[in-house]
């Protein structure tokens, strides 16, 4: 486990380096364009250069983080990372497809990243900036194209693009440049870095994505879908959170604004005066100069909307004092200002003479966030309020400012959050899962041949999961599972092949009994058993009877073939051992042994159950006298109404007696013998049959050769 997680580790300080490595490319080029003055932007070779190493996520990574260093020489670089991400997103894709070893997909490549740049570049400019920023050159050329009655804004969109392509086509070949001059030991290990498990091929990932194809609900689509909700969603609530706490922070700063501004006008005001002021106005002594002293500090005070004093009453605010400009002093000091139906409210406390919050007031002079200070005189009693207003009508504009603002800086960070997820869920488990499947799969589809159990268990463990955690689990018990059921399955297969070769060995055994007591068979058995194997091939070439000839039934045939003659054990030894021909009463005893045989394999296949290859001896034993026209024994079957194993063991048989020597007769040439088939092919012999073995003539005189010795040559 140690060693896994040290694996882990160093993969991921690779994806670190390549990122750093990519990032420091973007930062040194951009300082040096951006104080030189160079009319490209050389911010993104970085970018490509993690892309093309290690995919979608070091180069998103790589494209974000740059933008951010770029803030202290470039104030708006932050709003551009998500333009610098998605160029890292083209790149990695473009690379993973191929597209990046041929010429005309880099071309294609860089013309749409160019593309992508211009109008990415260009609305965020719109909605940062309000309006394009162009360079020096561009302007230089669209009043030069202006002078020979060329549109502005055409030239200076063409500039943009070309620009931008430029731009794109020099950084493209700079990332190719590093790429070429870097080892290939270290591309290799920015490649595996993202791997937990052996990497796959391009041809494994195709296949893979081939095979998930087909279902709708994949596990890397409900990743992708879950994992991109959950960026955008992340991105709306950080959004709406950073816009409520930038208006927080601008309404507690200006409440302390006006509430500072209205506290000093309350210390300006000589609080035993007011009653002189408001009955006398200028002409009262100090009122004017009072009222300069608030006049010079409004002027001064950027952002302060209205400064006045007012005395509060039963029918309204009486004026003191307002700095507003449109407000003669002289002549209204003393005017009554009815209460706004908003401000009714707060009078019974101001009438007491009390302290109230900061409020926020929606007049017909716009949205105030209002502050009044009390006014006290020397026996310590409210006899006036002191009001400073400050207006937030603008603050909307600000919230939508900031708000595109903080989509825009988010959105690059989404697309870290989105890469991140989906290159752990694809490495750490939607590949891991699907190539567990697939050799699953694959294990259980050729789970009948051992060779092809052992080759798909070696790829199992040759995947070599290690994401350590419960997928990494599964896996260990995956390959434990299908090691131990290819091991069992062996032994199985080793038991059921010493079994049949018991069986086997019992079933010669039992035959050679048989032909033991007939002293003039000689090696009859084998021979037989030798023909129907060269006729069951014959036929399965010729492409007969293929719905009966499986390879389990041609090696159950085979098998029990010796045992077509059991019945003969019923039969007495004068019979069975009669030098010469036999009488009528005789042969109809001697063809008793084809009932016997079937009645003693019926008795062994109700002892042994389910062994299907002694009810195929019991076919031959029962049935290998039957004549293809009807006229044989013991129950006169026609045609194919004639089990085919028996019908394969009566050519066999018949072709072994006419070969063979007995006592009665001397053995037949091979010649001779297949001439007999011929003539009775559709009378005794199924033509079939016939027909395959004697084409099959050289594999027939080689059995002939072997058994019977060169007298059966011709």
């Amino acid at each position: 486990m140690k060693k896994v997680l040290k694996s882990f580790e160093k993969n991921r300080m690779k994806t670190v380096l390549l990122v750093a490595f990519g990032v420091a490319i973007n930062v040194i080029l951009s300082y040096v364009v951006t104080i030189s003055g160079f009319p490209v932007y050389l911010d993104t070779i970085g970018t490509m250069l993690a892309a093309i190493l290690g995919g979608v996520f070091p180069g998103v990574m790589t494209g974000v983080i740059s933008n951010v260093l770029f803030t202290p020489f470039n104030q708006y670089a932050v709003y551009y990372a998500v333009l610098n991400a998605v160029i890292g997103l083209i790149v990695a894709v473009c690379n993973y497809k191929g597209m990046l070893k041929k010429f005309s997909g880099m071309v294609l490549v860089i013309i749409g990243s160019g593309i992508v740049g211009g109008v990415m570049g260009g609305l965020i400019q719109l909605l940062v900036l309000g309006k394009p920023q162009y360079s020096e050159m561009e302007i230089y050329a669209a009043n030069l194209a202006e002078k020979v009655g060329l549109s502005k804004v055409f030239v200076f969109v063409l500039m943009d693009f070309g620009l931008n392509i430029l731009d794109k086509a020099v950084c493209a070949f700079a990332a190719w440049l590093i790429y070429k001059l870097i080892p290939e030991k270290v591309k290799n290990d920015f490649m595996l870095a993202k791997w937990m498990q052996k990497p796959l091929s391009e041809k494994q990932i195709r296949d893979l994505s081939k095979r998930d194809s087909g279902h709708p609900k994949r596990l890397e689509s409900r990743f992708a879908f879950l994992i991109g909700g959950a960026a955008i969603i992340l991105t709306f609530i950080m959004g709406l959170l950073s816009v409520k706490m930038y208006v927080e922070e601008i309404y507690k700063n200006y409440t302390a604004f006006v509430v500072n501004s209205s506290e000093f006008a309350a210390k300006v005001v000589d609080g035993d005066r007011i009653e002189e002021y408001l009955e006398k106005g200028y002409e009262a002594e100090g009122y004017e100069e009072t009222y300069n002293l608030l006049k010079d500090y409004h002027e001064s005070t950027y952002g302060l909307q209205y400064l006045y004093v007012y005395q509060v009453k039963e029918d309204g605010c009486h004026l003191v004092f307002d700095t507003d400009s449109n407000v003669d002093l002289k002549n209204e000091h003393g005017m009554v200002i009815p209460f706004d139906e908003d401000f009714l409210q707060y009078v019974p406390a101001l009438l007491n003479g009390e302290r109230i919050d900061t409020i926020k007031v929606q007049s017909t002079y716009g949205y105030f966030l209002t502050n009044y200070a009390p006014i006290y005189n020397s026996e310590n009693k409210c006899v006036a309020y002191a009001g400073a207003d400050v207006s937030i009508t603008f603050l909307s504009g600000y919230i939508k400012d900031y708000l595109v603002k903080a989509a825009l800086a988010f959105s690059g960070f989404s697309l870290i959050i989105m890469s991140l997820g989906l290159r752990v869920s694809k490495m750490a488990m939607v590949y891991p899962i699907s190539s567990m499947a697939a050799c699953t799969e694959s294990f259980l589809k050729d789970g009948t041949d051992q060779a092809s159990m052992d080759k798909h268990v070696k790829e199992i463990k040759d995947l070599d999961i290690r994401t350590d955690d419960e997928v990494e689990d599964l896996y260990k018990a995956l390959c434990k599972m299908t090691s131990d059921t290819a091991n069992q399955v062996r032994d199985i297969r080793r038991y059921a092949i010493e079994v049949s070769q018991m069986q086997s060995g019992l079933i010669l055994t039992m035959a050679n009994m048989v032909e033991n007591r007939d002293s003039d068979t000689g090696a009859h058995v084998q021979k037989t058993a030798a023909y129907v194997r060269i006729i069951l091939d014959g036929l399965k070439k010729k492409g007969y009877y293929l719905d009966i000839l499986t390879e389990k039934y041609m090696a159950e045939v085979e098998t029990s073939a010796p045992l077509h003659d059991v019945g003969k054990i019923n039969i007495s030894d004068t019979i069975l051992n009669k030098p010469g021909k036999l009488t009528k009463e005789e042969y109809e005893i001697m063809k008793t042994h084809a009932l016997a045989g079937k009645k003693i394999m019926d008795t062994a296949i109700s002892t042994v159950q389910g062994e299907s290859y002694l009810k195929e001896a019991r076919n031959m034993a029962a049935y290998h006298h039957e004549k293809w026209d009807g006229t044989g024994y013991p129950e006169n079957l026609k045609g194919e109404a004639i089990p085919l194993s028996a019908r394969i063991m009566a050519v066999a048989d018949v072709f072994d007696a006419l070969t063979s020597k007995r006592v009665y007769k001397p053995a037949m040439t091979v010649d001779q013998a297949f001439d007999i088939l011929r003539h009775d092919a559709g009378t005794h012999f199924d033509p079939k049959c016939v027909e395959v073995f004697i084409e099959a003539e050289e594999e027939v005189r080689q059995v002939v050769l072997e058994y019977n010795g060169p007298w059966g040559r011709g």
